[in-house]
């Protein structure tokens, strides 16, 4: 056993596709394949079921991935350790508001915890306004949603075209939220409104109800209209107000105090993700990643929760 078969083992299972990790490792699919075969005879337990193309950890390889992932802490701690000079510094992070909000503060808790000389730097953004910013270099990296195709098909090779690596972070549900006493919206025609309460142009979970509602843009002499706000807090008390519906996470109305007869709907699904410059390496960023890879398995929200 050694740090490369954990590595490419750790991808596997981030990824959950030999493909795909074999892309993002920059190796062939057949050495992945081979690498976690020999993990596998070498550990004698089966580390993943397969399916097609899909593979899943197993009981035994999600106790595996635990272990493994503290091993590559210790070895990256202890390279740092004899290279003082290549101590992480700063790390600068631009987030959606909802996930600044509900996800960042848990994961940056527990990164300050382990790194605290690191210095970070949270901006809050449109996803549009921060996949631009990342690649102008204004940030380290991002935590964005795609809503292309309403999160049906994997946007990674869009970022790739861009010159983007994009990891996957969190699953968001998102709900429909209504005024008070609206019936069940099951099509745009059920909705009772035809006014929004989003976040400006560029909002991914805006963009997704566009989408829906089958228009590209709120343009002037739409039957739907919208109402720009700042703040979750804002939209919400909007809704409630009977003036407006909206598209909101799951993770943001358990932080808010809701009104308790606001209605909200499951709407969709929707993965976040943390995109870089596809050669961008940094010890800091690498150190978010392999936090972020251990909050996949083990916290609500996590991409295979």
């Amino acid at each position: 056993m050694n740090f490369s078969s954990l590595e490419i083992f750790c991808a596997v299972a981030t990824e959950q596709s030999v493909t795909r990790a074999a892309r993002h490792l920059a190796r062939v699919q057949s050495n992945v394949t081979m690498r976690v075969q020999q993990l596998e005879e070498e550990l004698q337990v089966q580390l993943f079921s397969r399916s097609g193309k899909r593979m899943s950890l197993t009981p035994s390889g999600r106790t595996m991935l635990g272990y493994a992932q503290r091993l590559l802490y210790l070895a990256e701690e202890a390279r740092l350790a004899m290279n003082p000079e290549q101590q992480p510094g700063r790390l600068s992070i631009g987030a959606m508001e909802s996930t600044a909000a509900a996800r960042l503060p848990a994961l940056l808790s527990k990164y300050h915890s382990r790194w605290p000389q690191v210095e970070l730097e949270i901006s809050i953004g449109t996803s549009r306004s921060l996949v631009d910013g990342v690649e102008r270099g204004d940030f380290d990296c991002v935590f964005v949603a795609d809503s292309s195709f309403l999160g049906t098909r994997d946007p990674r090779p869009k970022f790739a075209a861009r010159g983007l690596r994009a990891t996957r972070a969190y699953r968001e549900d998102l709900l429909l939220v209504l005024p008070p006493n609206h019936p069940t919206v099951t099509r745009p025609a059920d909705l009772r409104i035809k006014t929004l309460a989003a976040f400006s142009d560029g909002c991914a979970y805006r963009n997704v109800l566009e989408q829906w509602l089958g228009i590209t843009s709120l343009e002037t002499g739409s039957d739907w209209k919208v109402t720009e706000l700042v703040s979750y807090h804002a939209i919400l008390a909007s809704v409630a107000a009977g003036s407006c519906f909206a598209l909101c996470p799951r993770s943001i109305l358990d932080l808010q105090r809701v009104p308790m007869d606001i209605c909200a709907q499951k709407f969709a699904t929707i993965d976040t993700y943390l995109v870089a410059q596809s050669n961008y390496e940094s010890s800091a960023y690498k150190e978010l990643l392999q936090f972020l890879q251990t909050a996949m398995y083990s916290e609500p929200g996590g991409i295979n929760n």
